[in-house]
């Protein structure tokens, strides 16, 4: 079997398209680094884009420095490097005794990698100017591919959410159907969009499902999907706490479900226990109903503090929550936060290491709140997180 620096320099190359570092087990610095080959003064190198809370840093290397600079992060700060290329994909796992695995997937030929300008304009995945039949019908471009004024934000957001599964593609395997189950997913502009991506331009086998309380976006979505001749996307009116269709999924998605109900979503996700989370949260009123601290009383008795407080609290007991059933998650920014200060993104992807939530408990505690969450994954346990 190949050593690190053997895997590296077979994969860090010309042929790169791009690698992940991901898994900080410091608890200091990124959360994740991309790299991807750039084109700087007529000569190749490799930009690393480190992503540290809402931040994300550039520095560029050579493949040389890009090598070194892997090795030592694999070895010290990070569990898991995965790369994409052009005939060769892979992944290295480090244990948290520090043992290392590296597997490698040969595959046919892809086409041959478009390295970019470093100064490059902003590429999206689904392309302006490309007639897509959906994007279409739902009135985000014209006939001849043209972005809608007025809908702009609405092509931005599409392609930013398709970015996030762009990133969780490693977690996937091209020999089996991927099921995917798209919780609230209304008018359904990413559900297409899910589909279009991944099985139209991927190629992977997707089998994804729909499911919202409105009959009328139902039928409609049902009618578009059959149009298309999407023959592996299906809707169904129904509620996310009572849904019992699948037995098990690979993903799951809950975008803007109303308050619990994205609680109700990522607790079936656990249940079922899918691969990846993708949950964008709305309306969080729960905690905002129980929340009760003197200390934070002076900033307490402001509403719209204690309503943005809340909803951060949610979220963030929501990820660590999600942690200690063996996820490992990240909460990012949905679109930019001029259009709305809910639109963060909850992404988790299991590896089996469950943290422990002791301290999650202890501020549930403090702050004298019981999201719903808690009593559905650990319902033995009584408010406030106490046995």
């Amino acid at each position: 079997m190949k050593n690190l620096k053997e895997y590296l320099e077979e994969q860090i190359n010309e042929n790169l398209i791009q690698g992940v570092l991901s898994g900080n087990k410091t608890g200091s610095g990124p959360s994740k680094v991309k790299i991807r080959p750039v084109m700087l003064k007529g000569s190749i190198c490799y930009q690393a884009s480190a992503t540290e809370g809402p931040k994300v840093f550039h520095k560029n290397y050579d493949r040389q420095q890009l090598i070194g600079y892997l090795e030592t992060e694999i070895t010290g700060r990070f569990s898991q490097f995965q790369t994409q290329g052009r005939m060769l994909d892979g992944v290295v796992l480090v244990s948290k005794k520090g043992r290392m695995t590296i597997k490698e997937k040969h595959h046919e030929t892809r086409e041959p990698v478009q390295i970019q300008a470093h100064n490059r304009v902003k590429q999206y995945i689904l392309k302006e100017g490309v007639p897509v039949p959906f994007l279409i019908d739902l009135g985000v471009m014209n006939e001849k591919g043209k972005i809608i004024t007025s809908r702009y934000d609405k092509f931005r957001q599409i392609n930013r959410f398709l970015e996030f599964v762009e990133d969780i593609l490693p977690a996937f395997s091209r020999e089996k159907e991927i099921t995917i189950l798209d919780f609230g997913c209304g008018k359904s502009y990413l559900t297409f969009a899910m589909y279009y991506y991944l099985r139209e331009l991927k190629n992977y086998d997707v089998n994804i499902i729909g499911l919202d309380l409105k009959t009328d976006v139902i039928h409609k979505c049902n009618f578009l999907a059959e149009k298309y001749g999407y023959d592996k996307l299906h809707f169904y009116q129904g509620d996310i706490a009572e849904y019992e269709g699948v037995s098990s999924v690979d993903m799951v998605v809950t975008l803007h479900a109303c308050d619990t109900a994205t609680d109700f979503a990522l607790a079936k996700a656990v249940e079922w226990g899918a691969r990846v989370i993708l949950s964008v949260p709305c309306c969080q009123h729960e905690v905002n109903r129980q929340i009760r601290n003197e200390m934070l009383e002076p900033v307490l008795r402001y509403g719209i503090l204690k309503e943005r407080m809340s909803a951060l609290i949610t979220d963030a007991v929501r990820a660590n929550l999600l942690e200690s059933k063996g996820y490992e998650t990240q909460i990012l920014e949905f679109i930019d936060m001029e259009h709305t200060p809910k639109n963060l993104l909850i992404r988790a992807v299991k590896t089996g290491r469950e943290c422990p939530k002791e301290k999650t408990d202890l501020m549930m505690s403090e702050l004298n709140i019981h999201p719903s969450l808690d009593r559905l994954l650990y319902p033995d346990r009584t408010e406030g997180g106490q046995v």
